[in-house]
């Protein structure tokens, strides 16, 4: 059996079989299968096994790779790249400074990034579990224009495998309508990293959502957000917001700097009573 197995797996590397989907994750299921088997028939499975059922998971990983097309690819890679970038500016401590503090603690701050532009940094602690924030930003991210007003509508246009999708949200007016109605086409993913969740993002290129009349095509820098447990406190979340964005257009410094830094503000305010007036599901990150 495990002879067939291994010629399975070895007639996918054929050309004329080679992008045959389908029959590369047939033989990767029937290896791992067939080892496991193996291992289990036996009180002392022989090493050559275990090392096999190490290559065999390398193989499958690589395998799971060619089952997405370039541009998907491309995707996946610009999410990662996003998230890198954002959470390397987050990590220099350096330059910070205060746009706007609450009564209740929340802080925005702000730098220039050489290569990236002027990012704003907000600081918050939710009265929520970091599973509850987790479910209301990234599994139910289309709702999320239900409840904050500064958002018309977030769409899912397309989901590339587990953790990464391609959006286009529509945005609403501002400052008094001096900023105009924009929308943003962006790749973003969500990672678990230990006891923290990372969502991150940036613009990106979507054939399927051209430039729609009326409304000017903006974009998002490398941005994130990251949760964590409030240290002490497991059922409060410590959330980081770290916003880039090239609002296009002309606009004074002085309104894109009002707007986003009160943008930041709003979304707080907004998400704590929407948090506070749902029921939580059983939403897990």
């Amino acid at each position: 059996m495990l002879l067939a197995t291994f010629k399975l797996c070895a007639g996918s590397s054929y050309r004329h079989v080679r992008n045959m989907k389908g029959l590369r994750q047939q033989a990767v299921l029937a290896i791992g299968q067939e080892l496991n088997r193996r291992a289990l028939g036996g009180p002392t499975p022989g090493t050559w096994i275990n090392q096999v059922r190490r290559r065999s998971s390398l193989l499958g990983s690589r395998l799971e790779e060619t089952l997405y097309s370039d541009q998907e690819l491309a995707y996946l890679r610009q999410g990662e790249e996003a998230m890198q970038t954002a959470l390397d500016i987050l990590g220099n401590q350096e330059g910070w400074k205060k746009e706007t503090q609450q009564a209740n603690g929340d802080k925005v701050l702000s730098k220039v990034v050489p290569d990236v532009g002027k990012v704003f940094r907000l600081e918050v602690v939710v009265d929520q579990p970091m599973e509850r924030l987790y479910e209301e930003l990234v599994e139910r991210m289309e709702a999320m224009g239900e409840w904050n007003p500064n958002v018309k509508e977030i769409k899912v246009l397309q989901k590339i495998g587990k953790d990464t999708v391609i959006t286009h949200e529509l945005a609403a007016e501002a400052a008094g309508n001096l900023v105009g109605p924009r929308d943003f086409v962006s790749v973003r993913c969500a990672k678990r990293r230990g006891s923290t969740c990372v969502l991150a993002g940036m613009a990106t290129q979507f054939g399927k959502m051209p430039e729609q009349k009326g409304v000017i095509r903006a974009e998002h820098g490398p941005t994130c957000m990251v949760l964590r447990p409030l240290a002490g406190s497991p059922s409060k979340t410590k959330l980081t917001w770290l916003l880039s964005i090239d609002l296009k257009g002309w606009l004074p410094k002085t309104i894109i700097n009002q707007v986003l830094s009160q943008t930041q503000v709003d979304f707080a305010n907004h998400l704590r009573k929407h948090l506070e007036s749902s029921p939580a599901s059983e939403a897990r990150c």
